[in-house]
C-alpha cells in the first residue's frame, strides 16, 4: 500500500455517503476555516482534499502568512484528537513517537505514547530538526503505526500529518531527504494575502483571534466516513492513461534526475478522487488531474543541476518542468 494511504474500503453492505452528502460536508468544513484563513479558499481545499485521500500535507512558505494556523483551524473544526510538535535542533525521535519507561512497581516496561498518537499531528516547522529525528515520522505516515523494541503500536483513523516548513535558504534548517518528501501526497504555498484582505485579516483581529472562536463542524467519524466514499468516486480509463503519459514523461526528462515515483502516481489518483468528491462529484474530469499536478508532484521532482541555475529554485524550476510538461501531454476529451 502507498505511504499514507490507508485501506478505508467499506465492508459489503456498509452504506456510504452520496456525493451531494459528502460535499455539504465538506463545504461545512471549508466554511469553518476560511473564517480564519482569509482569501486562500484554494489552500483551504486542497487540505481538505489530502485529509480526504488519506495522505500527509506539506505546507512551505516564508514564516507568518498563516502556514501554522491552517493546520490549526483544520484540527479545530474537526473534534478528534489533536497534538502539535514543535521541531527544533535538539528534538529526539521519542520525542515524537514515545517511549518504554521501566515501572518498578510492576517490574515491567510501558510505553509512553507520545505526541504523534493523534488524530492530527502538526508538525511545525519540520524542516528545523535533524534528518534522524524527522524520519521518525516515516512509518507513521506510511503505515499508520509505529515500531518500538519489536512491539508495534497501530494509530487511529483519520491520521494525518500537516508539517510546516520555511524554505531552505532561511538559516538553521535541514533540507528533506527525497524518501520523506515523497510520502506527502501533496505541497502547497499559502502565499501573501492581497491588500484588500490583509485588511479584513487586521479587522477581525482588532478584539481577538478567530481562532479561538472556531468550534468543530465535523467528528473524526465523519471524516472516515469521507474518506470511505472517496474510494467509490469512478476514473476513467482515459483519464488514467492521461495521469500515466504525464508519469512516463517525467521519468523519461533529461531535465530530471528524479521523476515521480508510483507512489506519486496513486497519490495523484487518489486526490483526484477527492477532489472531485469534495465538489459533490462521483467521477473525475480531466481539470481534476490539471489542478493537482503541481501541489502533488513538484515537491516529488529533482531537477538535474545541469539544468539548475541554483538550488534554492530548484522548486520552482520543478513546476516549470511539470508545466512543459502538461503542453505536451494530450488531454483526453
Amino acid at each position: 500500500m502507498v505511504a499514507g494511504m490507508r485501506n478505508l474500503q467499506p465492508a459489503d453492505g456498509e452504506g456510504l455517503l452520496s456525493a451531494v452528502e459528502a460535499a455539504e460536508r465538506v463545504a461545512r468544513l471549508q466554511s469553518a476555516i476560511e473564517r480564519v484563513i482569509r482569501g486562500k479558499a484554494e489552500a483551504v481545499r486542497l487540505a481538505i482534499v489530502t485529509l480526504l485521500a488519506g495522505g500527509h500535507l506539506l505546507v512551505e512558505d516564508v514564516p507568518g502568512v498563516g502556514k501554522t494556523t491552517l493546520a490549526q483551524a483544520l484540527a479545530q473544526a474537526i473534534n478528534c484528537a489533536f497534538q502539535r510538535i514543535q521541531f527544533t535542533s535538539d528534538l529526539l525521535p521519542s520525542d515524537v513517537i514515545g517511549l518504554s519507561i521501566y515501572n518498578e512497581r510492576t517490574r515491567e516496561f510501558e510505553f509512553k505514547h507520545g505526541p504523534v498518537f493523534a488524530n492530527i499531528v502538526l508538525a511545525d516547522e519540520i524542516n528545523r530538526t535533524t534528518p534522524k529525528t524527522q524520519s521518525a515520522l516515516l512509518e507513521a505516515m506510511a503505515e499508520g503505526h509505529v515500531t518500538v523494541e519489536g512491539v508495534t503500536y497501530h494509530l487511529r483513523a483519520p491520521f494525518i500529518v500537516v508539517a510546516t516548513q520555511n524554505p531552505i535558504e532561511h538559516h538553521g534548517t535541514y533540507p528533506l531527504p527525497e524518501s520523506q518528501v515523497d510520502r506527502f501526497m501533496l505541497r502547497l504555498r499559502i502565499g501573501y494575502p492581497s491588500f484588500e484582505i490583509e485588511k479584513e485579516i487586521l479587522r477581525d483581529r482588532e478584539h481577538g483571534d478567530p481562532l479561538e472562536a472556531l468550534r468543530p463542524v465535523l467528528s473524526g467519524e465523519d471524516v472516515v466516513e469521507l474518506q470511505r466514499a472517496v474510494h467509490t468516486v469512478s476514473v476513467d480509463d482515459a483519464l488514467v492513461d492521461y495521469l500515466m503519459r504525464i508519469v512516463a514523461a517525467t521519468r523519461d526528462s533529461e531535465t530530471l534526475d528524479l521523476g515521480v515515483s508510483p507512489r506519486g502516481t496513486l497519490a495523484l489518483f487518489r486526490a483526484a478522487q477527492a477532489l472531485a468528491l469534495t465538489e459533490g462529484r462521483d467521477y473525475c474530469l480531466p481539470d481534476d488531474i490539471k489542478r493537482l499536478i503541481l501541489p502533488v508532484f513538484a515537491h516529488r521532482l529533482v531537477v538535474n543541476s545541469r539544468f539548475s541555475s541554483s538550488l534554492h529554485r530548484r522548486s520552482e524550476e520543478a513546476e516549470e518542468v511539470l508545466r512543459e510538461i502538461m503542453k505536451t501531454v494530450s488531454v483526453p476529451l
